[in-house]
């Protein structure tokens, strides 16, 4: 089973409309003994990072995770905040990351943006593959829809999967062992967003 964490942060009835419309269920969870069961989880995030991460911890949720995502090797998807949380840290606040990838999360650097981009980046971006991947399958030319100030940074840039360009390059998503995360919203992402869920779905 696909399970969406439910720990009172983001768009978990998108995220379980698009996985349905790509062919496959999934069951939006608020229960230890209801995770227990997933053989695939989804970690969504939105707002601030200290505020997911002190929902998350709060939530209890975290130890069964971690044994599902670190000893059982189930794969986990995180989306937006929910990357991010996979890091050591993060510039936007002073709650400690999940550790997962390591690396951090960074503001974009105004200074930087030569074109006048604003923050936050808000809007549809091209991306480009780094290494080849099963969450990339009949995904060519494909565009995803973004909205955040902060981006990952992993130390190691074999984790990177995907880069967008926003003033400058930054990593749009990463993939360490059973570890995938993306910055953008595939919920938001209209066929392109489906097929990345359905990929995820079927090929992990």
């Amino acid at each position: 089973m696909i399970t969406i964490i439910d720990y009172g942060v983001g768009n978990l009835a998108s995220i379980q409309n698009m996985l349905k419309k790509s062919g496959h269920e999934a069951a939006i969870c608020n229960r230890a003994s209801e995770i227990e069961k997933a053989t695939k989880i989804i970690l969504p995030g939105m707002g601030h990072f200290d505020n997911c991460m002190q929902k998350f911890n709060q939530s209890g949720f975290r130890p069964i995770i971690e044994k599902k995502a670190l000893q059982e090797q189930a794969p986990v998807l995180g989306i937006c905040v929910g990357l991010q949380m996979f890091m050591r840290s993060s510039e936007e606040g002073n709650e400690k990351g999940l550790g997962w990838i390591a690396g951090e999360t960074i503001k974009f650097k105004q200074d930087k943006l030569l074109n006048g981009e604003k923050i936050p980046n808000m809007g549809w971006l091209d991306i480009v593959p780094k290494k080849g991947s099963r969450l990339l399958s009949n995904l060519n030319n494909a565009r995803f829809y973004f909205a955040h100030s902060y981006h990952v940074q992993a130390d190691n840039g074999a984790d990177e999967l995907l880069v967008a360009d926003y003033g400058y390059p930054f990593a749009a998503a990463l993939e360490h062992e059973n570890i995938l995360g993306v910055q953008f919203h595939p919920e938001k992402s209209h066929r392109f967003g489906m097929q990345l869920l359905k990929n995820f779905a079927e090929n992990y």
